[in-house]
């Protein structure tokens, strides 16, 4: 699509795009899509700072680096060592949880980033997931995280915020102050992120009915706090899975370890998003009963997958019917594979999404 001239059948959820639109008159000027990639700690600190500097150079606007303490390596740390290796490179974890790091800690690790990449980093937290597991400890509650996240957020900005018995402020902000986002990819979590956070990183698909289901969440958090969800960074983690037809099909036929599919990875809202695309999946459905058919649908509906051309088309797709501007690309994984580099997806973006992406903007 021209970036001038084209007009959309806009609602209320869509959220910036709708602000964006406004402004111009009722015409709808696309931007250029964001795309960062999610890099695990799977190397030496050293070389994931290598990595991230190939990121940069790829054409990637960030990297989110993932939080996981049982891998032995820091994720706060690999972007520290990576603020030093880049220069335009948005960094942040992707994501930090409150149940193993105090509010405290984070807003010391987020506002220490920070300071070595100036208004280039984000924080993101979660009720957590494999860290928090790992710990042999519960996820946080939306009351825990709401606490939780709140503080953090008022920390990094200066402000000075009750702790148990005392009161306390970090002796030193850095300017700017990171944006501190929200995860969700659930109806409760979403308008959470809508109520006190900057932004939400959203795991909903890519379908636009699914968008706007999610996106009259984040609403009705915003509203409810008297904000304006305009406002809010939306951030869509996109699945991709980059390869010919009948390898990516094997995704949703998959488990992501024993007991879990993948379709239930990282969590089970990712089937109330599917049913909102039109996708009717059973809660109780075994991988091996996805059919060819149905494979294809989940995987237009919910991410990436196919050859690079493909892939490039359908965020172009995504950015035409739901407005979307900024994606997290989420390789995709086993339990077993997580750790891996994302060398296939990171050649793709370089040789073919990216100029694709910037040739039809």
């Amino acid at each position: 699509m021209s970036p001038s001239g084209r007009r959309a059948g806009l609602t209320p959820d869509h959220g910036p795009l709708l602000a964006y639109v406004a402004a111009s008159g009722g015409t709808v000027h696309v931007k250029q899509v964001k795309v960062d990639i999610r890099i695990p700690v799977g190397r030496p600190i050293p070389e994931l700072a290598d990595w991230l500097a190939r990121c940069e150079d790829a054409g990637f606007h960030g990297v989110g680096v993932h939080d996981h303490h049982h891998a032995g390596r820091d994720a706060y740390l690999t972007l520290a060592v990576g603020a030093t290796r880049t220069s335009s490179l948005t960094l942040y974890p992707a994501v930090s949880n409150s149940v193993t790091r105090d509010p405290l800690v984070l807003a010391a690790l987020a506002n220490s980033v920070a300071e070595l990449a100036p208004g280039r980093t984000m924080v993101s937290l979660a009720p957590g997931f494999l860290s928090v597991e790992r710990a042999g400890r519960p996820r946080a509650s939306v009351d825990q995280l709401r606490s939780a996240f709140t503080s953090m957020r008022d920390l990094l900005a200066g402000a000075t915020v009750p702790l148990g018995d005392t009161a306390t402020r970090l002796r030193q902000v850095a300017s700017p102050v990171p944006p501190a986002l929200l995860l969700a990819s659930g109806p409760r979590l979403l308008e959470l992120a809508g109520e006190i956070a900057d932004g939400v990183l959203m795991l909903v698909g890519l379908d636009p009915a699914a968008i706007a289901a999610a996106r009259r969440h984040l609403r009705t958090g915003a509203e409810r706090a008297g904000r304006d969800p305009a406002g809010l960074k939306e951030i869509f983690i996109v699945p991709i899975g980059v390869g010919d037809q009948a390898e990516v099909r094997a995704w949703p036929r998959s488990w992501f370890r024993p007991g879990v599919p993948w379709l239930a990875y990282p969590s089970r809202s990712n089937l109330r998003w599917l049913r909102a695309a039109g996708i009717e999946l059973a809660d109780d459905l075994a991988p091996d009963e996805v059919s060819d058919a149905l494979a294809d649908r989940v995987c237009d509906a919910f991410g990436l997958f196919g050859p690079a051309e493909h892939c490039a088309e359908r965020l172009l797709r995504a950015r035409e019917e739901a407005g979307v501007e900024h994606v997290f690309l989420f390789p995709v994984h086993t339990a077993e594979t997580g750790y891996d580099m994302p060398e296939r997806e990171i050649e793709a973006f370089a040789r073919t999404i990216g100029p694709m992406l910037s040739q039809r903007c």
